[in-house]
């Protein structure tokens, strides 16, 4: 009879096969939560084959995307933000706590038939108004590893402290978080750094690195206008609710100034207003040298085929600019938060991006007419070198691989006490 023995000849050990990874995005605006925890899941899935993940989500999108094998998403109800930064229930006729009550239900819900090994929840400690805590404490109890994923930026120190007490979020990741993920470099930017955590918090922190993003293995079906068959600017709001300064801006520029050579292609995204769509598609009309798309659920094949971008500075487009190599101008959003202004001004900083922003002058045509002329002269962020820029994926699959080990070698997670 043969040893119980793994190929490589060591004894009694067998590869971790069937971890179990539950995602919680949040997600109540735009795309860019969403397309972090899908990059994270199939990524996951990709490094070890026969784990299982499962991304939590509200997004009335999600069905549009294509996930790897060994993915599959929960829908929970949605809810959305209002102009006035409040927020109300996206599809069903019921109150926003009602609303809240069920979201948290289905996520303990799921936690509790999934077992997962590891629990990702991205950006908010204590997830939408406090939905996620009953499943980080069931959990924490049964010896999962939970993790806090949150991007590069998270906004101004002054407006992020305040509302993390006010939400409780410190305390949460304090007492439940095991590792906390930032998709960044510190070198870049340290987005807790304003919250003064425990030493032994801090010590939990890993800079990732940004997500590196490739063009998904099959092309989109989508049908590109004849303005991609040549050099063009492609100019997109991410989900595009959002983004309806940017649009105009470029629009505008090129009515002021006929000169402008290369053309450009807007897309949308499919949360834009419906009425200032029309408007936009009216304008557009009359430019020959922009074209529109509503929505591209493979974005990235337009990230390649472009010669450079034009975005707002969202993390999800930042990160593709990087691994797609274009020339970018990122034209930041300033209102409610300052997350994309301080992104492009430290990326900028560092000679990785061009930024233009109305924060401190006023938007003319004039001054996107220059920035887009600019464009062709810019330089390609490949041309700074910065270690680790683009290694978030492999240090998350690196973090992974330890974490997934914890489940049967250690009792259950620690209970931290908060401060």
């Amino acid at each position: 009879m043969e040893d119980a023995e793994t190929d490589t000849g060591s004894p009694l050990v067998k590869p971790f096969q069937g971890a179990r990874v539950l995602i919680y995005s949040h997600d109540t605006f735009g795309l860019g939560h969403l397309r972090r925890s899908r990059a994270l899941a199939n990524a996951i899935v990709e490094e070890q084959p026969g784990t299982s993940v499962i991304i939590i989500s509200g997004s009335p999108v999600i069905g549009n995307f294509e996930f790897e094998s060994g993915v599959d998403y929960i829908r929970i109800p949605g809810v959305t933000k209002l102009p006035d930064g409040d927020y109300r229930s996206l599809n069903l006729n019921v109150d926003l706590d009602e609303a809240v009550g069920l979201r948290q239900a289905l996520i303990l819900q799921a936690a509790k038939a999934f077992q997962p090994d590891v629990f990702i929840v991205d950006k908010e400690p204590t997830g939408f108004r406090g939905e996620v805590v009953p499943a980080l404490e069931y959990l924490q109890a049964t010896g999962c590893r939970l993790v806090l994923g949150i991007r590069d930026v998270m906004d101004e120190p002054a407006l992020l402290v305040p509302e993390w007490e006010r939400k409780g979020a410190r305390t949460a990741l304090i007492r439940y978080y095991h590792e906390i993920w930032v998709y960044g470099l510190r070198d870049v930017y340290q987005p807790l750094k304003a919250l003064d955590l425990p030493p032994e918090v801090e010590g939990r922190i890993t800079y990732t690195g940004y997500l590196r993003r490739d063009v998904p293995p099959t092309p989109s079906l989508t049908k590109y206008p004849k303005i991609t068959k040549q050099p063009f600017i492609l100019v997109t709001t991410g989900g595009g609710g959002d983004g309806d300064d940017l649009i105009d801006w470029v629009i505008s520029a090129y009515e002021a100034d006929a000169d402008l050579e290369q053309p450009a292609l807007i897309l949308f995204g499919p949360f834009i207003d419906r009425d200032k769509r029309r408007s936009f598609v009216e304008r557009v009309a009359k430019q020959p040298k922009l074209d529109v798309m509503s929505f591209d659920n493979k974005i990235e094949w337009l990230m390649k085929k472009a010669d450079s971008i034009v975005a707002m500075g969202g993390y999800n487009t930042f990160c593709e600019a990087l691994s797609f190599d274009k020339p970018t101008l990122i034209v930041p959003r300033t209102r409610p938060r300052l997350e994309q202004y301080i992104r492009a001004v430290e990326a900028e900083r560092l000679g990785l991006v061009r930024m233009l922003s109305d924060y401190k002058e006023p938007c003319t045509p004039e001054r996107m007419a220059a920035a887009l002329r600019s464009l062709s002269l810019q330089r390609r962020p490949s041309e700074v070198v910065i270690p680790g820029l683009l290694d978030g994926l492999d240090r998350v699959q690196e973090r992974l691989k330890v974490l997934t080990g914890f489940r049967n070698r250690f009792a259950p997670a620690y209970h931290q006490a908060a401060e």
